[in-house]
């Protein structure tokens, strides 16, 4: 993590999103989490798919594990601030999850902002839920296990989709990694520790925010932030993952305490010496590795138990 924050300083690996066009800003993101992804873990099968989406057709990734029978499956929602990422951006993630945790891996290239602002990727998440949910045996799935996570950005979806979904199909489990729950919230003391210098800055994230939101008032909207929603009783169980040096860490565990007060099944813990996006540096650090292995082992366990 040191050198990785040292080669950010020396050679500008990372700009402020704020200084660059979105599209060079999305390019920069796939050079950055696909440029070290030489040792991919090895899964069954991947092969391109397109689901029906709200607004036409959405592409997607099934990862196929080895399995004589059908395994759960996990519809994962790519982070990037609702801007950026893409399929491409998240395989690495998606693999350890498919190879680690023995699941299916759907991975959906929802509708990006500022295109395609709130609520845009919030109805393409339920789209794929519900797509998963129906078609499971044709991917092999089992159809009784249907599971919904991301990271960052993808993670709050999965969140405000356990929510809308409460009550009608929701999914067996919301996997969140250090997700962004709390929108328009900036009195966290992890935004002021961390706001500057570990990857993910405090001008970054006004500028997700900006872009997602066109300035709506997410503090007003928990489908903006989640952490606003007035009860949070009968959701799904959840695994939340934070990172030690990520501004969003305290918003992340706010989150599991919530969930937990309110009488869900939480697994949650914090990944005390990692920054936010680990899930794509398994290639290059150790740590990050084990820290995704051990997420998927949890997701595994907790759709099996």
């Amino acid at each position: 993590m040191q050198l990785l924050l040292s080669l950010e300083r020396q050679v500008g690996l990372k700009r402020s999103l704020s200084h660059e066009l979105v599209d060079v800003a999305r390019r920069r993101m796939f050079r950055n989490t696909t440029r070290f992804a030489r040792t991919i873990p090895e899964v069954s099968a991947v092969r391109e798919l397109t689901i029906p989406g709200p607004a036409g057709p959405m592409r997607a990734w099934h990862y196929a594990p080895e399995s004589s029978r059908p395994e759960p499956l996990l519809v994962f929602l790519h982070g990037g601030g609702f801007a950026l990422g893409g399929l491409e951006t998240h395989d690495y993630p998606c693999r350890v999850l498919c190879k680690t945790a023995r699941l299916h891996v759907l991975s959906v290239d929802y509708r990006l902002a500022p295109e395609n602002p709130y609520p845009a990727a919030v109805d393409d998440a339920v789209a794929a839920l519900r797509f998963a949910q129906n078609e499971a045996p044709a991917l092999g799935a089992d159809p009784n296990v249907i599971a919904m996570g991301g990271d960052s950005a993808g993670g709050q979806l999965s969140a405000v989709v356990a929510q809308r979904t409460r009550g009608d199909r929701p999914p067996a489990l919301q996997l969140l990694l250090y997700p962004t729950v709390d929108i328009g919230g900036s009195e966290w003391a992890s935004r002021q520790l961390f706001g500057r210098g570990f990857l993910l800055t405090t001008e970054d994230i006004a500028w997700f925010d900006q872009a997602y939101t066109l300035g709506k008032d997410g503090q007003a909207d928990p489908g903006l932030a989640p952490l606003q929603a007035a009860d949070f009783s009968g959701l799904c169980p959840a695994i939340v993952v934070t990172c030690g040096f990520d501004p969003l860490r305290d918003e992340g565990e706010a989150y599991a305490k919530a969930l937990e007060k309110a009488g869900n099944r939480v697994v949650a813990w914090r990944e005390p010496g990692l920054l936010h996006g680990f899930a794509h540096m398994g290639p290059i650090s150790r740590v990050c590795r084990q820290a995704m292995e051990r997420t998927a082992v949890a997701v595994g366990t907790a759709l099996r138990s």
